[in-house]
C-alpha cells in the first residue's frame, strides 16, 4: 500500500511538475512573439528620412529585392540613427518569423503580419518623398496612410490571436485570410496610385534637386513587387 502511494504520488507530481514546465515553456515563447512584433513595429516609427542609394552598389547591404518605393524612385529609407530601414526591417521580420513559428503560429498568419510591415515601411517611403516634393498627393496620402494601418492593425490583430487562441484561429482561418486578401489588394492598388503621381517626370526632377544627388534605380528583376497576396 505505501508503495502504491509511492508510485501515485510519483506520477501526480511528474505530471505537475510537466505542466507547469510547459506552462512556463508557452509563456516564454508568447513573450518572444511579442517582443520581436514590437521591434519590428519599432523600426517603420523609426524612419525619419530618404537619400539618394549608391548607384554603385544600391543594394550592396540587402540580401534579396529592395522595396519597389525605394528602387523605383532610386532612394534608400534611413533611421533615426542612420541606418537603412529595409536591411534593419528585413533582420526584424526574420527574427518574428523564427518566434513566430516556434509558438506554433502558422505560416500563413506570420507571412501576413510580415507582409503588412514591409508594406507600412512602403508606405512611409511614399509619405516622406510626397513631403519633400512639398504634399503633392493631398488628402490621398491620408487615405493611405490610414488604409495601410487598418491593414497592419489586422494582420497583427490576426497573429496575436493565433497566439493566444490558436484553435479558434484555425477555426476560422479561411474566412479571416479571406479578407485580409480583399484589404491588401484594395491597399496594392492605392499604393499604386500614389507612386504613379510621385513618378511623374517633374516630379522625379524636382526630388533629384532636393535630395542634392542623381537617384539611383534599380533592376527592375531585383525590386520586390508584393502583390495582392500578402
Amino acid at each position: 500500500m505505501d508503495l502504491a502511494y509511492t508510485t501515485a504520488g510519483g506520477v501526480v507530481g511528474a505530471a505537475v511538475t510537466n505542466y507547469l514546465s510547459r506552462n512556463q515553456e508557452r509563456r516564454q515563447l508568447r513573450a518572444a512573439v511579442m517582443q520581436q512584433l514590437l521591434r519590428v513595429e519599432a523600426v517603420r516609427d523609426s524612419v525619419c528620412d530618404i537619400v539618394p542609394s549608391r548607384r554603385e552598389s544600391p543594394s550592396r547591404h540587402l540580401i534579396g529585392a529592395r522595396l519597389l518605393a525605394t528602387a523605383r524612385f532610386g532612394v534608400t529609407a534611413v533611421l533615426e540613427d542612420g541606418r537603412d530601414a529595409e536591411h534593419t526591417q528585413r533582420e526584424a521580420i526574420s527574427d518574428l518569423v523564427v518566434a513566430a513559428l516556434s509558438a506554433g503560429i502558422p505560416r500563413r498568419v506570420v507571412d501576413f503580419a510580415g507582409g503588412s510591415e514591409v508594406r507600412a515601411l512602403q508606405c512611409e517611403v511614399i509619405r516622406v518623398i510626397d513631403l519633400r516634393l512639398g504634399g503633392v498627393l493631398g488628402e490621398s496620402l491620408e487615405e493611405l496612410m490610414t488604409q495601410c494601418e487598418r491593414y497592419r492593425q489586422a494582420t497583427a490583430q490576426h497573429l496575436l490571436r493565433a497566439l493566444w487562441h490558436p484553435w479558434q484561429t484555425r477555426l476560422r482561418m479561411r474566412a479571416r485570410v479571406r479578407a485580409l486578401r480583399q484589404d491588401v489588394a484594395a491597399l496594392h492598388r492605392r499604393q499604386e496610385a500614389a507612386m504613379s503621381v510621385l513618378a511623374q517626370p517633374e516630379h522625379i526632377d524636382a526630388l533629384t534637386e532636393r535630395l542634392g544627388g542623381p537617384l539611383s534605380h534599380q533592376d527592375p528583376q531585383r525590386v520586390n513587387h508584393p502583390g495582392p497576396a500578402a
